[in-house]
């Protein structure tokens, strides 16, 4: 008799769990859709699409690797990897040091820290958005903010976003001042630092900058690490600022030509499709192996408290 009851209740307990897994599947339900029908769906697409010729209009036709090879002949597509590869190598470490000095500043017990926290943080919600860039090109045109302020001293300035020497200028300084949200995280990375470690450096005679070079930036460099990561795979995909600042054409003498931009003017501008496409896996491997570069290097200056 104890038999029977035992095995009625591992029915239970199974046709139970049947039940537990079916629930939960069906919450999972629209995860799965969003996986299969936004992400990789469109993604094995693409990839397709890169061997193709495709203009929108007619069916894609085969054509092998010849969107690969365009690649080596494309001096619009070189210069883009130029005008890129300086944006972020260059707005990427200013970004970062500007954020980190405000968080110090603000870690030290600001009144209203809460208020200035906020304002800080608010370039990071805008700064990417259509009217900032409207803004940004007006305050660094010829008649703008900019100049006016260099006339008081009586500096004659330029056009700062019509010249091909200042123009990819103005837009790192855009991306410079949406410190926001790392400067955000680096205050909740000094946070976490233990004040007694502070107090012991101060008993052996360590000034404030030996305690911020042996103290402060071995605990933060895990937030380091995160934050530069971020920033990296988010100016790679830099795309508003460039096509409004410049009207959609990379100018003047394609100084801001983004890869992003690049990318949509082939796509969409010229109905190159299967080129684009190509032109999209391209991005997603080089911000794949800049990626991987920094979680491999990072083992030789991140410094983990475990």
């Amino acid at each position: 008799m104890s038999s029977i009851n035992e095995l009625r209740r591992l029915r239970g307990s199974r046709r139970g769990a049947r039940q537990q897994n079916k629930a939960a599947f069906f919450f999972l339900l629209p995860w799965f859709v969003g996986l299969f029908g936004i992400t990789l769906g469109p993604m094995l697409a693409s990839l397709y699409l890169s061997f193709t010729k495709y203009n929108l209009l007619q069916p894609p036709q085969f054509s092998g690797l010849d969107n690969w090879t365009r690649m080596l002949d494309d001096e619009r597509l070189h210069q883009s990897l130029q005008v890129t590869f300086t944006y972020v190598l260059v707005s990427v470490p200013l970004q970062l040091a500007l954020a980190l000095g405000l968080a110090l500043l603000m870690d030290k017990g600001v009144r209203g820290l809460a208020f200035y926290r906020s304002v800080f943080y608010l370039p990071s919600l805008i700064g990417g958005s259509v009217a900032i860039a409207v803004l940004w090109r007006t305050v660094f045109g010829t008649s703008g903010l900019v100049n006016k302020g260099l006339g008081l001293f009586g500096i004659h300035g330029q056009g700062w976003v019509s010249e091909p020497g200042t123009a990819l200028s103005t837009l790192i300084v855009l991306n410079v001042w949406t410190f926001g949200a790392p400067m955000v995280i680096f205050l909740a990375g000094l946070r976490q630092i233990p004040t007694s470690l502070y107090e012991a450096a101060s008993v052996d005679g360590a000034r404030r900058w030996r305690q911020f070079r042996s103290i402060t930036i071995p605990m933060l460099t895990p937030i380091i690490f995160f934050n530069l990561v971020l920033q990296i795979i988010h100016a790679f995909q830099t795309f508003t600022q460039a096509f409004v600042v410049s009207g959609g054409t990379g100018g003047p003498a394609d100084s801001t030509l983004f890869y992003s931009l690049y990318l949509y003017q082939r796509g969409f501008g010229h109905f190159d499709m299967g080129y684009a496409s190509a032109l999209a896996w391209v991005l997603l491997l080089i911000v794949a192996v800049f990626t991987a570069v920094n979680f491999w290097a990072s083992k030789y200056w991140v410094f983990y408290d475990d």
